[in-house]
């Protein structure tokens, strides 16, 4: 494998072998929109406010080809691909542009995701900001970084004292009940940010930038790297069951185990 894949921490063979590829497709994708930020790109409407757009297309498609050179055998979860259908105890979870509104309306806030699942649960995740040049990532067991820097998750244990980031989803009525719920808490906590991109979202929980994190209508490839990286800096994840969630969830909180505690008590009697 060339230099360019190295530069890791150190993990288990099969999984070093993974980050790397990771680390570098993640890389390649967001040079790719980044090249194209700003410029047209024809979109194609998959939804009421849910476009996508070449950029994604052609992120996507160099993704898939860098994990196919190197894994022919693993499947492969991509947002605008879908799923392989492929037998394999490995599945690759690919989001190639997270935030595409954003992106489409020039708006500096996106990124490439991509995440291996191990009989479905998240063993590596990788989150890349080509605009910051700012790469997530983490392997199970082994710590959250950013770059080369190890983070953790805020230690802010009141609400009033929280960032908070809330995304709406695409169809109308799960956004007016998240709207809904905004309404409520932003007199509750120290600010309210809507993202724009749940993986960042999440990315910026482990990394103690945004105390708490929460949406209620999400894909496998919206958060299966930010499980991770919460997890592995500090902090919970869990579903609207207050169980701990999975790539198979599309309800999500992340944050402190304390912050998390009394977010969800709010949430609850609301």
């Amino acid at each position: 494998m060339p230099d360019r894949y190295t530069r890791l921490l150190p993990v288990s063979s099969h999984e070093k072998s993974a980050y790397a590829v990771a680390r570098y497709a993640a890389v390649e994708a967001g040079g790719i929109l980044k090249a194209r930020f700003g410029l047209h790109n024809d979109i194609k409407i998959k939804g009421k406010r849910n476009i996508v757009t070449e950029a994604d297309l052609l992120s996507e498609s160099k993704i898939i080809a860098t994990i196919h050179d190197e894994f022919p055998g693993h499947a492969i979860l991509s947002e605008e691909s879908g799923d392989n259908m492929m037998k394999s105890e490995y599945t690759w979870i690919i989001d190639p542009l997270d935030g595409t509104n954003n992106y489409h309306f020039g708006i500096p806030f996106f990124c490439v995701n991509i995440a291996l699942a191990r009989q479905g649960e998240v063993v590596m995740g990788v989150t890349y900001d080509p605009m910051r040049n700012e790469m997530f990532h983490s392997v199970k067991g082994k710590g959250a970084y950013l770059n080369r820097k190890k983070v953790v998750v805020s230690d802010i244990t009141k609400l009033g004292e929280a960032a908070v980031g809330v995304d709406l989803g695409y169809v109308p009525e799960r956004s007016e009940e998240m709207l809904s719920i905004a309404g409520r808490l932003w007199t509750q906590v120290h600010c309210l940010r809507l993202m724009g991109s749940s993986c960042l979202g999440l990315a910026y929980v482990a990394g103690g930038r945004l105390g708490i994190y929460f949406h209620k209508y999400l894909y496998p490839w919206d958060m299966a790297s930010g499980l991770l990286l919460v997890r592995e800096a500090g902090g919970l994840v869990i579903n609207s069951h207050g169980k701990p969630a999975t790539i198979k969830d599309n309800s999500i909180i992340a944050s402190n185990s304390v912050l998390l505690g009394k977010f969800t008590r709010w949430l609850n009697v609301q």
